[in-house]
């Protein structure tokens, strides 16, 4: 090979080793990078924290590996813009790679506008509302529109009704912007008020107390937190009732010993992940480190900015790490007054917000504004045992229950062995007072919600002393808003639970919480039962109006004579009275009038009679005359059984329309109750137009309570429209009471307790628990139909079994009409012996009484045969011709005469 080529060879080889080396130099990051910090006068902590995250970076050194960081820290006044801006001019002079801090919003504010002119990276870890002005600043505190949003999902997890918002300082008006103008919180009923900075707090935590705001959202700081509440533990509102949630991310720092067995549910958030083991291992390295020497680091540490500093230098790191592979770095002094900037701040900015890793605070990464939004929050309750978490949150799955068995658990335990105050009214059945013989208890409360409540208080191991409310009423709410009966015992607190036959209302569910329905029932109608009627006498013509009686007698009569005419002018219907002799003088007719009579009667009776029609024509009309008769009779048979049978009581209404149509028959309802607001507040026209009747009505038809309503109702003309189940009650041992139509609504009745009650839950379980049992429909069996109850059942039972029987009553008439009929005959048969007697000759006859009583003991012996009346020979030979047969008739006809 030539020389000149082997000499071009060598210098193509010795350019590719120089190239390479020039470039394996020139990815490499310089051995040290210098990092400025800003801490205002009162930052030790955060300033001994930042020098510990730089040491533990440089010690390690497992994200830069040949790389060192160098900390310049400068202290400025808290609030001076103007020495802050000097500061930063100082640093980056001296070439720094970013700067961190400081916490005020006016130094902060001065640093990020010149960082954005030198395109200098700015690194924040604080509290702050405005997005970056520039694409210089990264802030690793969470942004407030995405903690609000935590804020809201949470409080519309726990679906309150009623919550205040109290704060200290005006940015937390900012903080909490997202929960107030969403709409479903602008929906309930929010009170936002501001602690007065010259008074305690007590003050407006009293003015909450007044108002029955039991839903708290506190926004202080966290120096002032324990203030608050100890504030309002003396004003008696750290009970189980009660709800707090502190807006502050550092409550998890404040000593809650104090209040951990107080009873209210105090719920906080916490950004810092204690269960990370980095976490753990610093904390312990932070104990023995000589910057922390006569402090507290477990407290110190655990406060967020102090996390999120650490959180800072180690995300600075990472981003050169990611440079150091592709991008040469180079650190340049920049000076504010040129205002030449530094060309790589903008790779080392974009570099920074690129970077994610999981730090002591959770996930860290921003958006392409330098935010961060992407983060997770950890919800946590004050417990008997201190601080748990319940939830957490995070921008993309939202709010997530983790412990509600944990939480759970604590509220039975703290039920175990408590006593409750329990509100209620006396109505049978369902709460009764007995008194008894026992000084140490002169009386007891008894009846179904007794007995039910004893049964839960069994499950759950507490106790309870039930009071009477003192005006006797179940809750209804004014015109002002003000509610009273035993709502107003649970809103104002003196109460944790009330019982009784309370219904499920919306416009109390607005004012207390219900647990599940251990009843359901409707609005009746409860009237008198309608007098019953007396039968008539004559019942037995009911079948048949009296048109049709008189039709039926014109008919008898009309068809007699009819059949009487007919018959004599058939010539069929003449016979010869003696068929031995062919050639009879004379003929007779069978139908006279009173045979034809007998014989009309007969048919119509159904009878039958010795005398029938001979001829076509008679016949005929017989006939006709028994199809009228079969018709007739059998519709009379089948009607007679209704009327005498069915008792027709009468009633004069038999639904709501009715009763609604009338205007003679008051109606009225408890006042105060769930069934006077079901008419008031009805769209249906009926109801509407019942509660403007009720309402104008004078004397009022409105009750105090169920018993002066049945009352009224027994007087007569009065309906009380009151619950399905008391009606049930009542008809069970008042025969005179009855149910008209059907239930005008279905609802329930439940056991009410206080807003936000942490017992609701357990007690509805038990309820549930009981009714699948079968208890429930056991206990009202028992308070129902066992004790007193089934009177008017077991009279309802025998009237039907007795239903095809017929009273005295209802077939009186027709034994009255048999006794009349014998009283008739008896007399016609005294004319008849009369009549006789008095044909005798004077000289044979005794005198009537004597022939009279003759004759009756005669009847009375019950002999069979009778001697003919003979007392001579002579009357034997008269009274033989008088009765000797005809030995010739003579018949006449036109042309001779036959003797």
């Amino acid at each position: 090979m030539a020389p000149e080529h082997l000499r071009a060879i060598k210098q193509l080889v010795a350019t590719l080793c120089l190239f390479n080396i020039i470039k394996f130099k020139v990815c490499i990051l310089p051995d040290v990078i210098r990092i400025g910090a800003l801490f205002e006068n009162d930052d030790d902590i955060l300033e001994r924290a930042f020098r510990h995250a730089v040491s533990k970076i440089n010690e390690e050194s497992q994200i830069l590996t040949h790389t060192k960081l160098e900390a310049h820290i400068e202290r400025i006044k808290r609030h001076d813009s103007f020495q802050a801006s000097r500061k930063v001019c100082e640093l980056l002079n001296q070439g720094m790679a970013a700067i961190f801090g400081p916490q005020s919003s006016e130094s902060s504010s001065a640093i990020q506008s010149t960082c954005s002119v030198l395109e200098v990276p700015h690194i924040q870890y604080r509290w702050d509302y405005r997005s970056p002005r520039n694409n210089q600043t990264v802030n690793l505190y969470p942004h407030p529109d995405a903690i609000g949003v935590a804020y809201r999902d949470f409080i519309l997890e726990k679906n309150w009704k009623t919550l205040a918002i109290l704060y200290e300082d005006s940015d937390a008006l900012i903080r909490l912007q997202i929960l107030l103008r969403d709409p479903e919180i602008r929906q309930k009923n929010v009170i936002v008020r501001q602690f007065n900075p010259d008074q305690e707090y007590r003050k407006l935590l009293k003015e909450m107390g007044r108002n029955g705001v039991k839903n708290m959202i506190i926004d202080v700081a966290a120096e002032n937190i324990a203030t608050v509440l100890e504030h309002a533990q003396q004003m008696d509102m750290m009970s189980e009732y009660y709800n707090y949630i502190i807006i502050n991310l550092d409550m998890h720092t404040v000593n809650m010993e104090p209040f951990q067995n107080a009873g209210p549910n105090i719920t906080g958030f916490r950004l810092i992940d204690e269960d990370a083991s980095t976490y753990k291992e610093l904390l312990q390295e932070w104990k023995q480190h000589p910057l922390w020497y006569n402090t507290e680091p477990d407290i110190q540490f655990s406060k967020t900015e102090v996390v999120l500093i650490y959180d800072a230098v180690v995300l600075f790191a990472i981003a050169l790490n990611s440079l150091d592979k592709n991008y040469q770095l180079r650190v340049k002094p920049v000076s504010c007054d040129t205002e030449k900037t530094w060309p790589q701040g903008m790779a080392l900015a974009n570099a920074i917000k690129k970077v994610k890793f999981n730090g002591l605070t959770g996930n860290v990464a921003f958006d392409e504004n330098g935010l961060r939004t992407d983060f997770k929050l950890t919800v946590m309750d004050i417990t008997n045992e201190g601080f748990k978490q319940m939830g957490i949150w995070t921008y993309s799955t939202r709010f997530k229950s983790t412990d509600t068995q944990t939480r759970a658990l604590d509220i039975i335990q703290s039920l175990k062995n408590k006593t409750l105050a329990v509100t209620s009214k006396l109505n049978a059945p369902y709460i009764t007072k007995v008194y008894t013989n026992n000084p140490n208890m002169p009386f007891k409360y008894e009846g179904y919600c007794v007995d039910l409540l004893d049964a839960i208080a069994y499950e759950l191991g507490f106790n309870y002393v039930i009071r009477e409310v003192a005006d006797n009423s179940y809750g209804k709410r004014d015109s002002l808003g003000e509610w009273n009966g035993m709502i107003r015992e649970l809103v104002d607190g003196r109460a944790d639970l009330a019982i009784g036959d309370i219904t499920i209302t919306y416009e109390r569910e607005e004012a207390v919480d219900f647990t599940m329905p251990f009843m359901n029932l409707g609005i009746g109608i409860l009237f008198k039962k309608p007098t019953k009627k007396i039968p008539k006498l004559f019942s037995f013509l009911s079948p048949l109006s009296v048109e049709v009686w008189l039709y039926m007698v014109t008919a008898f009569l009309g068809v007699s004579l009819f059949l009487f005419i007919l018959a004599r002018f058939s010539p069929h219907e003449w016979v010869n009275p003696h068929p031995c002799n062919p050639n009879p003088e004379t003929l007779e007719n069978q139908f006279n009038l009173l045979n034809t009579l007998w014989f009309t009667i007969g048919c119509l009776m159904q009878q039958g009679c010795d005398i029938t029609p001979r001829a076509l024509s008679t016949r005929l009309a017989a006939g006709m005359w028994w199809f009228f008769t079969l018709i007739m009779v059998s519709s009379y048979t089948a009607n007679l059984a209704a009327f005498l049978t069915v008792e027709r009581l009468g009633a004069p209404i038999e639904n709501v329309e009715d009763l609604a149509k009338q205007s003679h028959i008051q109606y009225g309802c408890v006042q105060s109750g769930s069934t006077q607001s079901f008419f008031k507040y009805s769209n249906y026209s009926t109801y509407k137009r019942m509660w403007t009747v009720m309402e104008s009505a004078r004397p009022s038809v409105f009750t105090e309570d169920n018993d002066k309503g049945v009352e009224r109702v027994l007087k007569g003309n009065y309906a009380f429209l009151m619950e399905s189940t008391s009606i049930e009650y009542r008809v069970e041992r008042n025969c005179e009471l009855t149910k008209i139509g059907a239930n005008l609504d279905s609802k329930g009745y439940g056991i009410a307790l206080p807003t936000g009650s942490p017992y609701r839950t357990l007690i509805s379980d038990s309820i549930l628990k009981l009714q699948e049992k079968g208890e429930l429909r056991m206990l009202k069996d028992r308070w129902w139909k066992l004790k007193g109850g089934g009177r008017c059942r077991k009279e309802e039972k025998s009237t039907s079994l007795s239903a095809s029987e017929l009273d005295l009553a209802n077939v009186g008439g027709v034994f009255l009409v048999l006794t009349c009929g014998m009283a008739i005959a008896i007399f016609i048969a005294v004319i008849e012996f009369y009549w006789k007697s008095r044909k005798m000759p004077k000289d044979h006859r005794e005198p009537l009484c004597v022939e009279f009583c003759r004759e009756f003991k005669f009847v009375v012996s019950c002999q069979t045969s009778k001697p003919a009346p003979r007392d001579d020979e002579d009357q034997r030979i008269d009274n033989s011709l008088r009765f000797m047969p005809l030995t010739r008739y003579t018949v006449s006809t036109s042309k001779d005469t036959f003797s």
